[in-house]
């Protein structure tokens, strides 16, 4: 299934499902459905309370959904639809870092930004990557918390935080949880996860560049408001027949800066799964991002957005995430 959610007409969020065939989808409002079958609604509240009702609560969804196909008055047009985030305030986020081409690429992007600060731009010009990823990242998957908070979803402005100048996106996908635990077996992670959707993490680089000399992980280069966009929706995992193969690609102002895929990665979503799961509980709803796709970001590329700019991220079988990025004068 495809999940929302959007808002609804009293400016509530509401959880929907998305039906009909391409170029006549609607969004179908599961909570009214249910009342109108009948069927207790408390699992169709929020997307939370869905992935936390389980396994049955999805059956039901999908029930619903077969039920109500031509229910014009509680199905809107999707184009219609003010699409949310679809956890607007997950439990918890966490990113990983596991592209081996990026782990490469990026650091020479930053001693770019650091070279031409000193006013050296054929030291930034002659960088070139490493050939080969440090150990630490093949041997477990590095990840850092985020800011749960200041999630936002497509379509929606960022307005960038009047301290920084480079402004980036980050192409990544993203894993959410619905089993929770703890010491999870890699062989049993994959029934832990709820289902897939875009995350576009975008970063501050001057101000990460700044505050990574702590050796802390980023702050402030990522933490702040509308810096994380999730969506448009969650596809569940039942229907996504390879995770580790789809393209993945990005655009600015309809330019194709990124051409990718989620191909190689050094540890896979069940791998991160029960690393995080060691001696550490892990709650229904968490999302874990792949971190940026191979290519994924302006950074690897001596590209960076300006305000204004339309950033529409893609992957395949997840639809595309899209938002415009204002600078603070704006």
């Amino acid at each position: 299934m495809k999940l929302v959610t959007f808002l609804g007409s009293h400016g509530r969020d509401r959880l929907g499902a998305i039906i009909g065939p391409p170029g006549d989808e609607h969004v179908l409002d599961l909570a009214t459905a249910a009342h109108r079958d009948h069927v207790p609604a408390t699992a169709f509240r929020s997307m939370l309370a869905l992935i936390e009702a389980g396994p049955r609560a999805l059956d039901q969804a999908r029930t619903l959904a077969g039920r109500h196909q031509i229910d014009e008055d509680i199905a809107r047009p999707l184009a219609r639809v003010r699409l949310r985030a679809p956890i607007p305030v997950p439990p918890q986020v966490r990113d990983f870092s596991v592209f081996p081409r990026h782990l490469l690429d990026a650091p020479v992007g930053m001693r770019r930004i650091i070279a031409r600060a000193k006013g050296d731009e054929a030291a930034a010009q002659a960088l070139q990557p490493a050939e080969e990823v440090p150990q630490v990242y093949r041997d477990r998957p590095i990840y850092y918390f985020t800011n749960r908070f200041s999630i936002v979803g497509p379509d929606t402005d960022v307005l960038w935080p009047s301290y920084s100048k480079l402004m980036d996106y980050e192409l990544e996908f993203a894993a959410v949880l619905w089993g929770g635990g703890a010491n999870i077996a890699p062989g049993e992670a994959h029934a832990h996860i709820f289902g897939y959707t875009i995350f576009n993490d975008f970063s501050a680089r001057d101000a990460q560049l700044a505050e990574m000399a702590g050796m802390l992980g980023p702050a402030k280069g990522k933490s702040f408001d509308a810096g994380n966009a999730l969506g448009p929706y969650i596809l569940t995992a039942d229907e996504m027949p390879d995770p580790y193969a789809l393209k993945a690609t990005a655009q600015v102002n309809g330019e194709t800066w990124t051409d990718s895929s989620t191909r190689g990665m050094l540890h896979s979503f069940e791998d991160m799964i029960a690393y995080v799961s060691r001696a550490e509980t892990l709650m229904p709803g968490e999302v874990f991002g792949s971190g940026t796709v191979n290519g994924g970001c302006g950074l690897e590329h001596d590209r960076f957005l300006k305000g204004g700019d339309v950033v529409e991220l893609s992957v395949e079988g997840l639809g595309t995430l899209r938002n415009r990025v204002l600078s603070s004068a704006a």
